[in-house]
């Protein structure tokens, strides 16, 4: 590949910037001498400590949330955004999370065949970490105690918890982090000496039948070591009978430790349920105390990895702060633009991204991929990847942020776990682990063809597109192909394209007669859609009049009439009457089918950041610049932006009233990423054809945007002006696609 430097201004208006062509070539040349191995230094951004820039103050607004690779951590708790618990100091809800099970039991499935659910779906307890309650701390003041206190302050960065309280005259401080070893600490300093209390109990949950724990103090350690287990009321199986099996945490190791000595002042109690109970005290003040958590299936690792994180806490805490910027930094596209609230925005949706990221190793979790919800259920969703899969397709480091988010459904493919209809179609579930399925079966996965397919475009990686095809794709998709929002004639060429790039020739043909593709046929199938059920001006509306926003995601589709996207745009889009322009935009379902449905869970979900990415994608493939711009910059200003607070935030849905539902750091918004680079933007590249396309959509708003991204190992810069565009650095091609469009 050549290593040419370019500076390329792609759409030159005046005669001033015809002037400015040679002077930025010559520059630019003369810049590709300054290279880092295989990265053009000059355009690498600057370091930015992210972790401080979207630090926010979440006390009394949600709960606090970190997270290592199996270990999450929960500080207090919000039900729906709603204060139940509030945060305290210690270690309140640490727990160990490796999806080994979908909730809180551990039984097998008893149905037969494909849609057995393996061993782990659990139909209840997903939100389990609610009932953990490891070290609740109480502060003692001159003899008196003030028992769990809230804190005055509880800043949320993506690598620590910064809490601070003030208790009888003292003021303490405490940074809680996960370590790279998935322990969890709790770092205390005091103004002046005081005596903390910390309590808790092994695992019983509010569906446990009986707890088996067993507890000990480790004296040579100074931990406690509780050995957990016991049996849950669960429910493995769609419609199935509960039934009584294995808790979550059977056989796992708890150990708790602290930097101070425990042992004179521990004491433990088995209480009639056989949970066991145990309590101790520490000193704290200037020089400060450390608690620690660990959870292991080896009691020597748990208690080894508590110890551990107490010895190194200092260090350990700044690496994590390091790796988290790292991250931040280097594996991510670059952004700016005047208007610092979408910047935050923009670090706050990838943050959250990577955080998510999990990497087990066993069973059915053999690659590293993101996940959607700690306050549901973790793991990754089948109609989540459907943007999560190409949001990692913008990472640096692809073999490790992007291929997992595909491979990972492989496992159910390859081992025969899926529904099977008469007609072929074969369906995967919505989720799964390490050796359980949920059992919630759909059809989405034909558009993560479509990612995998922009992974392999940004990378040149045929083996991927290899692992990907055969046992997967080409065996889910033989009999029947499934239909996500009119995708069928995209996914349907790509299969062919990955069919004959895989050396599977024999294949070509079969997809080819899988779906026709014939323009004619094609443009019919959007021609008889358009205005069902006597609905104008809107494409496939049901007949049971619940107007809903995926009508405009098959605007995703090149093949979508563009006439047809005008009218629907211009009819429902911008129209606050009847259509999706609620207090902002889109409302999930249009005014007019508002009055008719209003079930619970039609007012929960007013407003969702799914049904918002697919809406505005269309817009922007579209070609709709205006209208995209426009509404994508109300709806992240209005979704993701707290005006009160002045933080960005991530909300799983806001009800119709526009009060906030659901979690409260819901990855179920990465979709908005896209919006940013592959809308505003207007970012499109293959290495394979050796092509780097720009569809600039600079919003009216604002005078200049700037991207910076890694393209084949070299940084790319992509300057955006009312005037022109300029790219430097790019190791392809570079070609306008539309021009600066307004």
């Amino acid at each position: 590949m050549s290593r040419r430097p370019q500076s390329l201004p792609i759409a030159m208006k005046t005669e001033e910037n015809q002037n400015m062509i040679w002077s930025s070539i010559l520059a630019t040349l003369l810049l590709g001498c300054f290279t880092t191995g295989d990265v053009l230094a000059f355009e690498k951004p600057y370091f930015t400590d992210y972790c401080q820039r979207i630090e926010q103050e979440v006390q009394g607004r949600k709960h606090g949330f970190l997270a290592g690779n199996v270990t999450y951590y929960v500080g207090g708790f919000h039900a729906s955004w709603k204060l139940i618990e509030d945060e305290t100091i210690g270690l309140t809800h640490p727990f160990h999370h490796d999806l080994r099970s979908r909730g809180v039991g551990l039984l097998e499935s008893e149905v037969a065949g494909t849609e057995h659910t393996g061993t782990g779906n659990d139909y209840r307890g997903w939100e389990f970490y609610k009932d953990t309650r490891v070290l609740y701390g109480s502060i003692i003041v001159d003899g008196q105690t003030y028992e769990h206190p809230g804190p005055k302050s509880m800043r949320w960065r993506p690598d620590k918890l910064i809490c601070e309280y003030e208790v009888g005259g003292v003021t303490l401080r405490e940074e809680k982090f996960v370590a790279a070893n998935d322990a969890a600490a709790s770092i205390i300093t005091a103004s002046k000496p005081v005596i903390l209390r910390f309590s808790g109990h092994s695992f019983y949950h509010r569906n446990s039948v009986s707890s088996s724990a067993l507890i000990r103090l480790d004296q040579q350690n100074n931990a406690i070591v509780v050995s957990e287990g016991g049996t849950v009321r669960s429910r493995p199986d769609p419609d199935g009978d509960e039934r009584i099996g294995p808790c979550v945490y059977e056989g796992m190791t708890t150990a708790l430790s602290a930097s101070r000595d425990i042992a004179a002042s521990a004491t433990t109690m088995r209480d009639d349920k056989g949970v066991q109970h145990y309590m101790f005290s520490v000193p704290c003040d200037r020089e400060g105390t450390t608690v620690s958590w660990a959870m292991h299936d080896d009691a020597k690792v748990a208690v080894k990895s508590a110890r551990s994180i107490i010895r190194n806490h200092d260090s350990w805490l700044v690496a994590k702060t390091t790796e988290m910027n790292r991250q931040l930094n280097e594996e991510i596209p670059w952004f700016r633009c005047p208007d610092e609230k979408f910047v935050d925005i923009y670090y706050y949706l990838w943050s959250l991204y990577l955080m998510y990221y999990i990497d087990v190793g066993e069973g059915w979790e053999q690659e590293n991929h993101t996940q959607t919800a700690v306050n549901n259920f973790l793991g990754m969703h089948r109609y989540d990847a459907a943007f999560q899969i190409k949001v990692g397709a913008w990472a640096t480091d692809k073999p490790r942020y992007a291929y997992g988010n595909v491979l990972t459904w492989k496992h159910l493919t390859r081992n025969d776990r899926y529904r099977e209809r008469p007609n072929g179609l074969r369906m995967i579930s919505d989720n799964k682990g390490i050796s359980w399925h949920s059992g919630a079966y759909g059809g989405e996965t034909s558009e993560h063809v479509l990612g995998a397919w922009q992974i392999y475009e940004h990378t040149g990686d045929v083996r991927f597109l290899k692992e990907c095809y055969e046992d997967h794709f080409a065996k889910l998709f033989r009999k029947q192909l499934t239909v996500f929002s009119m995708n069928q004639y995209e996914v349907a060429e790509r299969l062919e394209k990955m069919a004959r790039l895989t050396g599977n020739e024999a294949d070509v043909e079969h997809w080819q007669q899988l779906i026709r593709r014939d323009p004619n046929h094609i443009r019919e199938m959007f021609d008889q859609r358009w205005e069902a059920n006597g609905v104008a001006n809107f494409f496939a509306a049901p007949k049971n009049g619940m107007i809903m926003t995926n009508a405009f995601w098959a605007m995703r589709s090149p093949y979508f009439p563009n006439e047809y996207a005008k009218a629907m745009v211009d009819a429902w889009a911008v129209d606050r009457e009847n259509g999706f322009y609620g207090e902002f935009f889109p409302l999930a379902m249009s005014r007019q089918s508002m009055n008719t449905f209003r079930t619970n869970v039609d007012h929960s979900f007013g407003y969702t950041p799914d049904t918002a990415y697919f809406t505005l994608d269309g817009m922007f493939r579209q070609g709709l610049v205006k209208q995209a711009t426009e509404l994508t910059l109300n709806h992240l200003a209005n979704y993701n932006y707290h005006d009160q607070w002045q933080i960005p935030v991530a909300p799983e849905a806001y009800r119709r009233d526009l009060s906030l539902f659901g979690d409260q750091y819901s990855n179920f918004n990465a979709g908005k990423i896209l919006l940013y680079l592959e809308g505003l933007a207007g970012l499109r590249y293959s290495i394979p054809e050796c092509q780097f396309t720009i569809r600039p959509a600079l919003p009216e708003s604002w005078e200049w945007m700037e991207i910076r991204l890694p393209v084949a190992d070299q940084w790319t810069r992509i300057q955006y002006t009312k005037n022109d565009v300029r790219v430097s650095g790019c190791p392809l091609p570079v070609s306008d696609d539309g021009g600066v469009s307004r």
